[in-house]
């Protein structure tokens, strides 16, 4: 192979999906020779693991830890990174052109740009409510938050829209940083929350929901969002809310620049591609995540970091078969089960029928995903962080047992 014209694959997005496959094919020997480049197009500095993000609500953990930059997760590897924002994809010409006006040609094209928030048509949405998606979400959030603590009030009252995932794990975290002075509104239109999940996964979440005093509004629309109040309707009765702060979780679409791309796209504007990943009309272009439907399946993949995290493995593995010219594979989701965080240190984990909940399944889920974060060094430094504290607790509780049998000057000499 002629080194002097090496094969570029272009990967739009650092999010799962495209970090991930990134990542992936960054261990192929030939990109190791030299022979294939990769090169990352992403907006942002720092990656997000975003089903941790809940946990910077709490401070149960760190910004470092789920947030880690691309400078330090691609160090050591010959990804070339470029921090800017697409502009246009140009499909025929094979071209991607940045917003500094310069262009990338690729050989092979990955797109794991992701989506945008939905804005429903209410009044008052989109100067009022609050978003959670990103850093700067959170950011916003947190400052918010900050504020409300340093009122001289004894009620405070926060209306989160939306019953699924994300509006529930909001909902618990919240309540439990916010405390007892706080009352939470999560409010959907739908008449459960959760729709899709197991029997399981929502009864643990009903019941996390209850003792943290969380009041469900199903069967509810929003009829309007002020800078005080929030204006409810369930079936005949209007009724209007005073609020503190409104989030707003209630689904995504697809982003313009995805819309705008002249390819065979479902009716909702999401890619159609081959299972293979691959879009009908263009081989060279995969497209993953949530951004993406395989044609001919009545059922779309699930917009999770899960299913994202199995494509960029799927895709890695057939942009390297198509190269090398070998077979190429169709992409099947897996479903391993659900973790749900419900509140500080506890989560419900739900696997083939086997449910953990509470503190158990808070752990569990933690050691999950942090062996799911994108690369070993980072995983080892999480880990590390989250043994010394598990550590820490440990030695207090062991320390309070032995104050108690042997008084406290004795208990600091056996756990020094």
């Amino acid at each position: 192979m002629n080194t002097k014209n090496p094969i570029n694959i272009c990967v739009l997005g650092g999010g799962f999906s495209g970090l991930y496959t990134a990542l992936y094919l960054s261990n192929h020997p030939q990109v190791k020779l030299g022979h294939w480049k990769i090169t990352l197009v992403e907006r942002n500095d720092n990656f997000l693991f975003t089903p941790l993000l809940y946990e910077l609500i709490t401070g149960e953990l760190q910004r470092w830890e789920i947030a880690p930059t691309y400078q330090k997760l691609l160090a050591g590897t010959s990804i070339k990174f470029c921090q800017h924002i697409v502009k246009k994809i140009d499909l025929n010409n094979r071209q991607v052109k940045l917003d500094n006006d310069d262009s990338l040609s690729y050989d092979y094209l990955v797109l794991g740009l992701g989506t945008q928030n939905y804005w429903a048509d209410i009044p008052g949405l989109k100067n009022y409510a609050l978003t959670f998606r990103t850093l700067r979400d959170l950011e916003q959030l947190q400052a918010k938050i900050h504020y409300l603590e340093t009122l001289d009030r004894k009620h405070l009252r926060v209306a989160i829209i939306g019953g699924g995932p994300n509006g529930v794990e909001l909902s618990c975290k919240l309540a439990d940083r916010l405390g007892k002075r706080s009352e939470v509104l999560l409010i959907d239109r739908g008449n459960q929350i959760l729709k899709g999940f197991s029997k399981g996964v929502r009864k643990a979440s009903y019941r996390a929901l209850g003792s943290r005093r969380v009041q469900l509004y199903l069967n509810t629309n929003v009829e309007e969002i002020k800078d005080d109040s929030i204006s409810l309707k369930h079936g005949e009765q209007t009724i209007n809310v005073p609020v503190d702060m409104v989030i707003w979780v209630a689904g995504t679409q697809s982003r313009i620049l995805v819309n705008s791309l002249n390819c065979q796209q479902s009716n909702l504007g999401k890619l159609l591609v081959h299972p293979s990943l691959q879009l009908i009309d263009y081989p060279e272009v995969f497209a993953l995540g949530d951004l993406a439907q395989i044609s001919n399946k009545k059922t779309s993949i699930p917009a999770t970091a899960q299913a994202a995290y199995q494509q960029a493995s799927c895709a890695a593995k057939n942009i390297a078969a198509i190269i090398e010219g070998k077979p190429l594979k169709s992409f099947k989701y897996l479903h391993l089960g659900d973790m749900l965080t419900l509140g500080r240190r506890t989560a419900i984990i739900s696997s083939y029928g086997i449910n953990i909940s509470g503190q158990l399944g808070g752990m569990i889920r933690r050691l999950a995903y942090i062996f799911r974060l994108p690369t070993m060094r980072h995983r080892l430094q999480v880990l590390r962080n989250f043994g010394q504290k598990i550590g820490l607790k440990i030695r207090r509780f062991l320390r309070s047992i032995l104050a108690n049998l042997l008084g406290q000057k004795s208990s600091r000499k056996y756990l020094k």
